[in-house]
């Protein structure tokens, strides 16, 4: 008989996973109210719901929860740690293809792909020259949040030959890059990235005050989270030709409700899908198993929502 169990909350590689685990562990991806009952762990997806009701009276002998990604937006982190839960979360496995994922919208926008397809598919082959292309060699990106996310986005910038300018009042960037001021950024990027956690105080983050800043022709790019924007100012900006381009991976709420931002034809849209790519979605399956391994034979994880846990943790 398996020493635990471990749940899956939303759909999870049980073939990536299980070998992480080890021995002595039983994962069940499709989990009965039984299943839940007796698990000491559990790996959740980012749509997957887990509040103080649910740890109380369906998962009570939880002693980890493991987040594929880094959004607790959905876990009520401060139930789980008054339990003495740690919410894992798996930070470094998205990383590279969020970046890569931002460059995609950049480069969808900056060489306006959509609409020259359509001229060539149209045989409108004349006209090629009424739709000029910017660059983004030269161009300032100016990123939102300089965590993990955010510094790997600066590093591919670098090799496009951009500047790099960032605002984290949370984690400073380096002085060369730092700018103190977001009204400052955006006056000065080309493009505009986010990659903020969401918060009381970043909620609609950019909004109409900010987007009156915003340098004519600028491209916008939220990867971060769908809060971060306010959706009826975006569109505006781009309506008056203030912003030229807008790419969203993510969205508030989730699933996207419909807004007429979504009909303009400078908007590129994913389903939040942009740190999910084969390899990331592999590496985040085994940073989560390794995450509840880890607790289960009594070892710190790598990373845990709450900051201070570990701390407390060693110090009871």
């Amino acid at each position: 008989m398996s020493e635990h169990v471990v749940v899956a909350l939303g759909p999870v590689d049980a073939d990536t996973v299980a070998p992480v685990l080890g021995a002595g562990v039983t994962f069940v991806t499709d989990p009965t109210p039984d299943d839940l009952a007796v698990a000491e762990g559990a790996i959740v997806r980012a749509d997957r719901h887990v509040d103080e009701d649910f740890l109380t009276r369906q998962a009570p002998r939880l002693r980890v929860i493991a987040r594929t990604g880094v959004g607790v937006d959905l876990v009520d982190v401060a139930a789980a740690s008054a339990r003495g839960v740690p919410v894992v979360i798996t930070p470094g496995a998205g990383s590279r293809a969020v970046a890569e994922g931002v460059f995609a919208m950049a480069l969808h926008l900056t060489k306006r792909l959509k609409p020259l397809t359509e001229l060539v598919r149209e045989g409108r082959w004349a006209e090629r020259s009424t739709l000029p292309m910017g660059d983004l060699d030269g161009a300032t990106l100016g990123i939102v949040g300089y965590g993990r996310i955010g510094r790997r986005v600066g590093e591919v910038a670098a090799a496009f030959g951009m500047w790099t300018l960032a605002h984290d009042p949370f984690s400073p960037p380096p002085p060369e890059i730092a700018c103190a001021d977001l009204g400052e950024l955006a006056e000065s990027s080309d493009v505009l990235t986010l990659h903020a956690p969401l918060t009381d105080g970043t909620r609609h983050l950019v909004n109409e005050e900010l987007l009156a800043r915003v340098k004519p022709g600028a491209i916008l790019i939220n990867c971060g989270r769908g809060g971060l924007l306010d959706q009826d100012a975006t569109l505006a900006a781009l309506e008056a030709g203030r912003l030229a381009g807008v790419g969203l991976d993510v969205f508030d709420p989730e699933p996207a409700y419909y807004h007429p931002l979504f009909d303009h034809p400078d908007v590129v849209l994913t389903p939040h899908l942009m740190g999910m790519t084969r390899r990331a979605t592999t590496l985040t399956f085994v940073d989560a198993a390794r995450g509840v391994a880890d607790v289960l034979a009594g070892r710190p994880p790598a990373a845990v929502a709450d900051p201070d846990w570990n701390h407390r943790k060693a110090t009871a």
